[in-house]
């Protein structure tokens, strides 16, 4: 390359060539831990090669597919077989597969997967066990090494975004076999100081160097803790049993400061804003008062108030005039209701009033008796009729004289009966089922049908 200035694409480009010229890159065997194994919808597979110290990206195209003879999964140990090429677009390196084999599934992620169902399935992750994180604490406590990247990055952070939150530190191992039950007894003795909210975690590295934030004893503390937590173990990708036991997971200690506090700038924004609302608020509250005040100062009882005095003596003068004659109105009525009353009979007299309706009850009396005697003697005589009766005597009379006139009225039907007369010689002759009375009704060539006693003739009018 000669010494002049260069494109990002004309470096990209050299770089991939570099890398295809090297044989060892172009044909190589990379063992190591699938993670953030993804497939997608046209049809390749992405995924990141780690180990305890680093991590490559790598592609499975989709022809390459047909070679598999398992399933890759996230924690799986594999040894792939291909090449390290430059994509020249977003310029880094990838692990491009030719064909992946298994070299055994770590140990540690078997472990990380049965612990993680059995706290799952007692219901330690559950969202409805989540607490809220504040929005403006005053005290966070922090529980990771006190030395390291992460608890720089935690403090600058907070102080750079809400330096009036107060930091505790709360030293700890965050590996080893020791880390575990210092985590455990530090979340405990945190519990003992007013915070608002916790964060808990460390820097990146292996699964191995994370694994103290798999242990048991950590996530039931972290579950059981009254304050509300904040999960920050190693990068983005990595996930450990904390992180689902905290009540937030942050991809970094970094995030992690971040969705602790709010930001001062935008606070001050905020309120800023809010201030000129109130502001203008206000300031149209006093002016629409001011207003109605000038408007009510401007009306004429505010200006003569003594006018709604007079008005009201006027009103309760007029009261009190229809108060008396409506008194007196009502003195004279009731004096006359009391007049007629005082005349009536029945305050005059009321025995006479008492005998007069003693005579009409004797006369009721009187007449009732009479009506029933005459009523009773009427059915009685009745009775006499019906029991003197020819029906009630002689019963078969009536019976007798009912069948001789049913033999008379069938005789006079039998007289009436027109077979009768077909059986003394007669016939009747019809034609369209019309009876023939006279030689009128038919014609020649008409059809004639004789009825005589034992049959019908067919006939024809020549």
């Amino acid at each position: 390359m000669e010494n002049n200035n260069f494109s990002v694409s004309q470096i990209n480009s050299y770089l991939k060539k570099k890398f295809n010229m090297d044989p060892k890159l172009k044909n190589i065997q990379v063992k190591g831990e699938l993670s953030n194994y993804k497939s997608y919808a046209n049809g390749h597979d992405y995924f990141t090669l780690k180990d305890e110290n680093s991590q490559i990206k790598g592609v499975l195209y989709k022809g390459r597919k047909r070679n598999l003879e398992f399933e890759p999964e996230n924690g799986m140990k594999v040894i792939i077989k291909g090449s390290i090429e430059v994509y020249e677009k977003n310029g880094y390196y990838q692990l491009k597969a030719n064909t992946i084999k298994k070299d055994g599934i770590g140990d540690l992620y078997i472990a990380f997967e049965k612990l993680k169902k059995k706290l799952q399935s007692e219901g330690l992750f559950d969202k409805e066990h989540k607490k809220e994180i504040p929005k403006y604490p005053k005290r966070i406590g922090v529980i990771t090494a006190k030395t390291g990247a992460a608890i720089k990055d935690i403090i600058t952070t907070i102080n750079r975004r809400y330096p009036q939150c107060e930091i505790y530190v709360f030293s700890t191992l965050v590996q080893g076999d020791f880390a575990a039950p210092q985590i455990v007894s530090q979340l405990k003795r945190s519990q003992k100081y007013d915070l608002d909210t916790i964060i808990i975690g460390r820097g990146g590295g292996s699964i191995e160097d994370l694994w103290p934030f798999n242990e048991e004893i950590v996530a039931r503390e972290i579950f059981d803790c009254k304050i509300p937590i904040i999960s920050a173990v190693g990068h983005e990708t990595d996930f450990t049993i904390s992180d689902f036991a905290a009540d937030l997971r942050a991809p970094t200690p970094t995030a992690a400061a971040e969705l602790a506090v709010p930001q001062t700038d935008e606070l001050n924004n905020r309120i800023y804003q809010i201030s000129k609302r109130l502001t203008k608020i206000i300031e149209n509250k006093i002016s629409n008062n001011k207003e109605r005040l000038d408007n009510i100062c401007k009306k004429q009882i505010i200006k003569n108030p003594e006018s709604i005095y007079d008005i009201k003596q006027m009103h309760l003068d007029q009261l009190i005039n229809n108060l008396d004659h409506s008194s007196k109105d009502i003195i004279t009525k009731n004096k006359s209701k009391l007049q007629l009353l005082e005349n009536n009979a029945v305050l005059k007299n009321p025995k006479n009033i008492y005998e007069n309706k003693k005579t009409h009850l004797n006369n009721l009396i009187k007449n009732l008796n009479y009506s029933s005697k005459n009523i009773i003697t009427e059915n009685k005589n009745k009775l006499e009729i019906i029991k003197s009766s020819k029906i009630l005597k002689n019963p078969n009379d009536i019976k007798n004289k009912k069948e001789e006139r049913l033999i008379v009225n069938v005789d006079k039907l039998s007289i009436l009966n027109p077979l009768l007369t077909l059986k003394r010689g007669y016939s009747i002759a019809k034609s369209k089922d019309k009876v023939i009375k006279s030689v009128k009704d038919v014609e020649s060539g008409d059809e004639v049908d004789i009825k005589v006693d034992d049959g019908t003739i067919n006939t024809k009018v020549i």
